[in-house]
């Protein structure tokens, strides 16, 4: 009966300790983030957001995120296949290498995509030479984002891949389809769970990202200036009532994507 109690005091005790660390380290400073935001009033909250430059840095943003998202889909797809249904030599580094932008600091990153872009690069050389430049432009940013958020599409359909059964397309060969319509309604459905989780998280992720544009985008105003980098210089500017609003439109945005990413898990876990 004691070892009973005891475990379960354990057990109760641990569930504490994990509810107490989960509110100091997000519920706290997600409601502190709320109440700065709203300490002005609903006028000066209703201000800051529709402030042409904070405006035009989330629009910005979003759609520079939607680019880099549709990018990721394609690449992350086809990246997850031929990892999964592929045998090559160095197969397995570059599957360990998918998951470096999660471990590289991403002022890093933004220091890699400088000096790969750069107008002493061989890139930014040849874009010259065509007539256009990357660096400090949009395109930097996307590409920016997408490095970033690279491995989401891929750690999230490559599962799929390995759980899906063979017998499933040998059944629609067998039947006569063709590769192009087994793939099309045989594999893309068992996958799409996979890619819109993976895409959903990479949008979430391309929206808040700092360290690796800030280096890339130049940050002028109406034109490259994103999201996270106006939030920094509203905070440089001591105007943190603008920062906390500007952060609360993406956190509720971030929130709606995340509860959107477990609901398909879960269709899919039930379904």
């Amino acid at each position: 009966m004691s070892s009973m109690l005891q475990g379960r005091w354990w057990g109760w005790g641990f569930r504490s300790a994990v509810m107490l660390y989960f509110i100091l380290l997000i519920i706290f400073p997600i409601l502190g983030i709320y109440g700065q935001s709203l300490s002005a009033g609903w006028s000066a909250f209703a201000e800051n957001i529709t402030e042409p430059l904070a405006w035009k840095a989330v629009l910005l943003t979003i759609k520079l995120a939607i680019i880099a998202t549709v990018i990721n889909v394609f690449v992350g797809t086809m990246s997850a296949w031929v990892l999964i249904r592929y045998r090559f030599p160095g197969r397995r580094l570059l599957n360990s290498l998918v998951d470096l932008p999660f471990a590289l600091p991403t002022a890093v990153a933004g220091l890699m995509i400088l000096l790969l872009l750069g107008p002493h690069s061989i890139v930014g050389e040849m874009a010259e030479k065509l007539g256009f430049t990357i660096l400090f432009h949009q395109p930097a940013i996307i590409i920016a984002m997408v490095f970033v958020t690279f491995p989401f599409v891929i750690r999230a359909v490559q599962p799929l891949l390995e759980e899906m059964d063979a017998s499933e397309e040998e059944a629609a060969y067998t039947l006569g389809a063709t590769k192009a319509a087994t793939f099309w309604k045989v594999i893309l459905p068992n996958m799409l769970p996979g890619i819109l989780s993976g895409a959903m998280l990479a949008f979430s992720r391309a929206l808040a990202e700092f360290g690796a544009v800030v280096l890339v985008a130049g940050n002028i105003p109406g034109k490259t200036l994103i999201a996270s980098v106006y939030i920094f210089g509203e905070i440089e500017s001591d105007n943190s009532i603008g920062a906390t609003a500007v952060s609360v439109l993406l956190l509720t945005f971030s929130f709606i994507i995340l509860w959107t990413v477990n609901y398909v898990q879960m269709r899919r876990k039930n379904g």
